[in-house]
């Protein structure tokens, strides 16, 4: 079974994404990192080629934001980074800049690869999502964050990136997929509130185009932590990746999370979920195969 990472980035040291950590969390697994480094104004070449692993193999882009707006670039540059995929591979593992796999999940994760190779139906498997906020100490537990995502796909080029790269279609056709007790750490909300403002805006070139990018800047002045409407504390471990940064961390947050801010109806939904384990009402970018 052969199995082939691969990921998106542009400008990490400017954004301070940990696109690093993310390709060392799922490297052990892979037989090869494809890496695809769009047009950027600082040093992530040399960032990526410092992780000095044979199997890294590193191409470049131009990110066209002219054709493709609303985040759709992001695909854009999914599909170009999973096209180059080796042809022999059985599966294809996305991992996005900002995201990491704990090694305690590799053999689960291995596994299922295994498992599933020869079952035709099953295009993908699903993981479970912790989505870190502030610190490393916080996790968002409420609807806002997504807590399904698809991250690794069969090595089929029939399926493409879906919308902003969130998850995978063959066409407008949801993906077949398995779920699997593996979790991705998502650590895209901790940073520094200065740091979070810079790369906000960096991100939102993606997403905004002229007068429209002009008012998100001046709204994203004023960022503030405390607006969460649900957080808990992580008491787990992160993954050995992240040890050095995480102890080079220069910020401190203290946020009061036995405090709720929910609508209504949110509130309800909440505790539902909280309940039953189910979330009602949910958008599901997957099927799910029992």
């Amino acid at each position: 079974m052969r199995i082939s990472g691969f990921t998106i980035i542009k400008n990490a040291i400017l954004n301070d994404y940990p696109v690093a950590e993310a390709i060392c969390s799922i490297l052990p697994m892979v037989d090869e990192m494809i890496v695809l480094i769009g047009d950027c104004k600082d040093d992530t070449v040399q960032l990526i080629e410092g992780i000095a692993s044979p199997k890294i193999k590193i191409h470049h882009s131009v990110w066209d934001t002219v054709t493709h707006t609303n985040g759709t670039v992001l695909a854009a540059e999914t599909n170009k980074a999973f096209n180059l995929v080796d042809a022999s591979s059985d599966w294809a593992f996305y991992i996005q800049a900002d995201e990491a796999v704990h090694e305690q999940y590799h053999k689960i994760i291995e596994q299922a690869c295994g498992q599933y190779k020869s079952d035709k139906r099953v295009e993908g498997l699903l993981f479970k999502y912790l989505h870190f906020y502030g610190t490393y100490d916080f996790t968002g537990d409420s609807r806002k964050w997504y807590a399904n995502e698809v991250r690794v796909i069969r090595n089929d080029k029939k399926i493409t990136s879906y919308r902003d790269a969130q998850g995978f279609r063959v066409g407008e056709r949801k993906l077949n997929v398995k779920m699997i007790d593996a979790y991705i750490y998502h650590y895209g909300w901790v940073r520094s509130v200065e740091t979070i403002r810079a790369k906000n805006i960096h991100v939102a070139e993606v997403w905004h185009r002229d007068i429209a990018l002009e008012k998100y800047k001046l709204s994203d002045m004023d960022y503030n932590f405390e607006n969460f409407d649900s957080l808990v504390l992580f008491t787990g471990t992160h993954p050995a990746v992240y040890k050095k940064r995480i102890k080079e961390k220069n910020w401190h947050l203290e946020l009061d999370i036995s405090k709720k801010h929910f609508s209504f109806k949110n509130k309800l939904l909440y505790y539902v979920e909280k309940l039953t384990g189910k979330r009602l009402f949910n958008f599901r970018n997957y099927k799910i195969i029992r």
